[in-house]
């Protein structure tokens, strides 16, 4: 028989049933002794938990804050419409608006004017139209002079971020 060739060992589950091989968590060669882990402890999970609840707090503050972004890029979308929609009315009313016919200031109730003529009409329906969709606090200033005018649309735009209470966009146009 030669000293130096192994026997080969039976399975581990035989050699524990015959009484062979090391028991279970017995050192072999002086290693500690091997700890099973069977699941995670309650400091593990708090701190997973605490980790997860972070995560979605900073998702839905920039959910909110997207959501107050778009509405502030649809409300000056919106302004931009309404300067240009008054635009076309004064170019079909292009002698009365180069007479400053459309001249019209931003009042602190922005009043409408009476409704004597066309100008007056398509003035009262573009402040209108300006209020509904951006507010009460909605106004609108026109101004021409020598076939330049001037508009702008002023509204409330606080809840934006960086917003101002008295947002303003202005457009110029060669009539």
């Amino acid at each position: 028989m030669n000293p130096t060739a192994r026997t080969p060992s039976p399975p581990l589950g035989e050699a524990r049933r015959l009484g062979g091989g090391p028991p279970l968590g017995a050192r072999l060669c002086g290693a500690a002794p091997a700890k099973r882990q069977r699941g995670a402890s309650l400091i593990e999970v708090l701190v997973a938990v605490l980790i997860l609840t972070i995560g979605i707090l900073g998702m839905l503050g920039l959910q909110a804050a997207s959501l107050r972004n778009s509405q502030s890029a649809n409300e000056r979308s919106i302004a931009a419409i309404a300067t240009h929609a008054i635009i076309d009315a004064m170019r079909a009313n292009r002698t009365v608006a180069l007479d400053g016919g459309y001249n019209f200031a931003i009042t602190p109730q922005c009043t409408p004017r009476q409704d004597n003529n066309q100008s007056d009409r398509d003035i009262n329906a573009w402040i209108t139209n300006l209020q509904t969709e951006l507010g009460s606090s909605a106004c609108g200033n026109i101004n021409c002079l020598q076939g330049t005018c001037t508009i702008q649309v002023q509204w409330n735009d606080e809840r934006a971020t960086d917003g101002d209470a008295n947002f303003t966009i202005e457009t110029q146009v060669r009539l």
